[in-house]
């Protein structure tokens, strides 16, 4: 996968904690919440699931794209992770 940037969406579980992140590098991004070499609160919370990830063409889209979706309501958020994966799985294979 390129170096494109990337919002995403982390969660320890179907319904759980839901984190919601920007970067430029999204395997090397997700590798680091896997390995809690982030500290924080994906870290603290045991974020470290990807279910939901868009590309953007450039990081100024991506971080404003972040923005909207942290100030979604929770049911926004899940809708949008159920319609692109309704089975909750981690997206971490399609990226690496």
């Amino acid at each position: 996968m390129s170096k494109q940037p990337a919002v995403y969406i982390l969660t320890n579980c179907r319904n759980g904690t839901l984190y919601i992140g920007v970067t430029s590098n999204l395997v090397q991004r997700i590798w680091q919440h896997k390995q809690q070499d982030v500290p924080g609160f994906s870290a603290r919370h045991g974020v470290h699931l990807l279910v939901y990830f868009e590309l953007h063409a450039d990081m100024y889209t991506a971080i404003n794209r972040e923005k909207q979706l942290k100030k979604w309501n929770r049911s926004w958020k899940l809708r949008l992770i159920e319609e692109q994966n309704p089975g909750w799985r981690d997206l971490w294979t399609d990226i690496i």
